[in-house]
């Protein structure tokens, strides 16, 4: 099949087959062109011509007179297919044939099942064998093709899962040096903020963000993004929040990079006095979900090795063991209240994001009395990320869940989040949250199984104002109907999903989003080899 298409694109030419001298025009006009509608349309014609071929077997083994026509196609689809009736001589032996099952063995011991189609015709043509034989052997070359195609998708979701759940040597090699720079250099362990700008912290005249991170190099692209883009940096106040084990190297690298005049303050949880006081509930919650999560799972090679489900199940269930979701930095925005005790409203970034735009007009929002102001995520057809209702995360067939929510009720998105802190004192969204996740503990996961995103669509039920989508793009990490000049046009990107931007998985059109800021004349970043592709 050849493809011709003028220089004006006001015609296509399909060319069925080589001497052909019939032809299609698809006729665009003055219409923006799609090569991908051409390219589809092309595949859906060449399967018509090999399904018509395989009717035509089946017509020629039963001995009926050969049909090869779109009208005689339709006589045998369906009971009003093409404006015909269903009137098929397809001999009965074929659908017992196909009805039956097969087992592994029977097809492991077959040697000679074609490969491919060619291979099948071939066979066909030679052997001239009557129906059953014909759907016997039909059926075992699509079974062991089926049976292929299930083992290379489960593979490649187990490869992206390891290759998404390990830290790069290169992000490990810079947080090493920025610790080992920590502990012998002073300008390295600045206090962040200096003592001149600790007022800002709880003023509420600033740009409050939060941050809650564990990658320093991530952290600081989504710093340098805002302050870069912002339009008043001298009014920004960012708040990193980080665990033990990353504060010398994170506080490391603001030291030294420091972002002027905006004000950045790197804090370990541990130093919140709130935190560090009592029973933290998300803390107990983590501990008993990752003992749960260790059981009922069985690791990720009981799951691929499961031979029943199917790979988007065992892809789901992939993601559902991947680090992010047992993250304290995961859990820790359900406790911005309590963090910020002093004020009023934050922006509470992930650290998978770029801001592209000044996000000081999201302060401005009447959020009309509600808690969160979020992007939906049920008003496009990406099933990865914009086609999204509380169907999508919550297991409906739970009488729990069926019982308090519904199912079609649009979800909304986690990574670019405005929270009225005041707003949600006077709220029991976190007890909410909480309860949630001990019931779902308590049912073996069996209420949701993956992230902070099912109990938090629970807990912000009726508090959630929805915000334009503008302001937060999601699916970078997916890429799905992503393309460069949408995620170029957006305020806010975000590469949720397992192609994160620092990962060699990351799709490279728009991996250079996110590299742009990247400070990659930085000693450590060159002495790392942290390159832009």
């Amino acid at each position: 099949m050849q493809l011709h298409i003028s220089p004006s694109l006001r015609h296509v030419t399909v060319l069925p087959a080589k001497g052909v001298r019939e032809f299609i025009k698809v006729k665009v006009g003055s219409r923006k062109f799609s090569y991908r509608m051409v390219f589809y349309s092309l595949l859906f014609f060449t399967f018509l011509l090999r399904f018509v071929f395989v009717l035509t077997a089946v017509d020629t083994i039963d001995g009926e007179t050969k049909c090869s026509t779109v009208g005689c196609l339709g006589k045998r689809l369906g009971p009003r297919f093409l404006g015909r009736r269903l009137e098929s001589n397809v001999p009965q032996v074929i659908y017992q044939v196909l009805e039956e099952p097969v087992s592994q063995d029977e097809i492991q011991g077959d040697k000679e099942i074609p490969q491919t189609l060619e291979d099948f015709v071939a066979e066909m043509k030679d052997a001239r064998p009557d129906a059953k034989t014909f759907a016997s052997r039909l059926k075992a070359m699509v079974t062991l093709l089926e049976q292929r195609t299930r083992t290379a998708k489960i593979q490649e979701y187990l490869y992206r899962h390891v290759a998404s759940s390990s830290i790069p040597k290169q992000l490990h090699c810079l947080a090493l040096r920025l610790a080992n720079e920590h502990s012998t250099n002073a300008n390295a362990r600045l206090q962040l903020p200096s003592p001149e700008f600790v007022p800002a912290l709880v003023d509420n005249s600033f740009f409050h963000f939060v941050l809650a991170s564990d990658n320093v190099l991530a952290a600081s692209v989504v710093a340098s993004s805002i302050v870069h883009n912002s339009l008043h940096p001298e009014k920004v106040v960012l708040h990193i929040i980080t665990d033990r084990k990353t504060l010398s190297p994170m506080q490391a690298w603001f030291s030294l990079n420091p972002l002027t005049p905006a004000i950045i303050e790197v804090k370990g949880l541990h130093h919140f006095d709130w935190f560090a006081k009592g029973k933290v509930p998300v803390l107990e919650a983590m501990e008993k979900d990752q003992k749960v999560r260790s059981q009922f799972r069985g690791g990720s090679s009981a799951i691929v090795a499961n031979n029943t489900e199917k790979p988007y199940v065992i892809a789901a269930k992939l993601q559902a063991l991947s680090p992010k979701y047992n993250s304290l930095m995961n859990h820790i925005r359900i406790h911005l209240p309590e963090l910020f005790p002093s004020l009023n409203k934050v922006v509470f970034l992930d650290d998978d994001i770029v801001v592209q735009t000044d996000l000081s007009a999201l302060w401005d929002i009447d959020m009309d009395g509600k808690v969160n102001g979020a992007v939906e995520t049920c008003i496009g057809e990406d099933k990865f990320v914009m086609s999204k209702r509380f169907k999508s995360y919550l297991n409906f067939s739970h009488p729990l869940i069926a019982k308090n929510f519904n199912p079609s009720e649009c979800a909304w998105a986690y990574g670019m989040n405005i929270f009225d802190l005041e707003a949600w004192r006077t709220t029991n969204i976190s007890r909410t949250y909480h309860y949630w996740l001990e019931e779902n503990l308590k049912s073996d996961l069996s209420l949701w199984q993956l992230g902070t995103l099912p109990p938090g669509l629970i807990a912000f039920h009726g508090h959630v104002h929805i915000i334009d989508p503008f302001w937060h793009m999601l699916g970078l990490g997916y890429q799905d109907n992503t393309s460069i000049a949408d995620a170029e046009t957006a305020g806010v990107i975000h590469f949720n999903g397992r192609a994160k931007p620092w990962l060699d998985i990351a799709f490279p059109q728009l991996r250079k989003l996110w590299t742009k800021y990247v400070n990659f004349s930085d000693k450590f970043i060159k002495s790392c080899h942290i390159r832009a592709s």
